[in-house]
This record gives C-alpha cells, structure tokens and sequence, in this order.
C-alpha cells in the first residue's frame, strides 16, 4: 500500500535575476524589479512530496526525524540566508525559483528512505513553482 507524505520546510535567501546572455536594457526588460542589481529577498516554503509504502511496524512512510534531519543538512544549511546568485548550483543559470524547484529536487532524490514525487517552492504569496522531474523520455527508451 503506497501512502503520500507532505512536509514542509523554511528558509530565506536572496538572488538577483541575471543573465550574462543579456546586455542591461534586456536584463531589465525581462526581469524587471527582481534585477535590482543588490538583488532582492524571499522567505521561501518549500513541500516535498515524499512515497512509498507504509510500514506495518510503524505506520509510515518514513521517519520524520530522518527526513528532517536530511533536510537540516542538505536543504536548509545549504540554502538558508544565502545570496542564491553565489552558489555553484546557479553558476551557469538564473538564479529563479524555476531552477531553484530543480535544485531542491536533486537533492531530496537522494533521501533513502522514501521516494520523491514533487517539489513545491513558495516564492510569495502569489508565486510558487512545482517539480517533479524530468519526465522526458531518453531517446532510445521508448
């Protein structure tokens, strides 16, 4: 029997929305008050969307206390009060919650316990992104 597990986490951080591939006037035109060149700040919320089958010993998922502690080290140490434009995961990308989404679930892939589903990533109040995967076909798979 496979059960769906949401949990929640928070952190803040800032980014400024920049391409290199743009010369200033496009950069402002495309990314407009968020290219602010001293950049800006969100308190983001992110959901992991976590399955698996329950165990009958413990009636869950997964320990929470696992989970967490995954995300203490690889989310939020990683990413809480940190400039997102200086970390090597946005070296060569913009820093948007688009990306960001990708980012998060790249690193809940690889908690053990569980499988993910979907990242959700609350931005503000009317912005919040979801990623669940690349669920393009490899050439050659189908």
């Amino acid at each position: 029997m496979k059960a769906h597990l949401n949990r929640r986490y928070h952190f803040s951080a800032s980014h400024r929305l920049h391409t290199e591939a743009y010369d200033a006037a496009k950069n402002r035109a495309v990314f407009g008050k968020c290219n602010n060149p001293h950049g800006h700040g969100h308190n983001y919320t992110v959901q992991v969307t976590m399955s698996g089958p329950v165990d009958p010993s413990t009636g869950m998922v997964c320990n929470l206390a696992e989970l967490d502690a995954f995300a203490q080290t690889n989310l939020l140490a990683r990413f809480d009060h940190m400039n997102l434009n200086t970390m090597n995961c946005f070296a060569n990308i913009v820093s948007t919650t688009e990306n960001l989404s990708i980012e998060i679930y790249r690193i809940f892939q690889h908690f053990p316990a569980a499988h993910l589903e979907r990242v959700h990533v609350e931005e503000t109040s009317n912005n919040s992104f979801d990623y669940a995967g690349d669920a393009t076909p490899t050439p050659g798979t189908m």
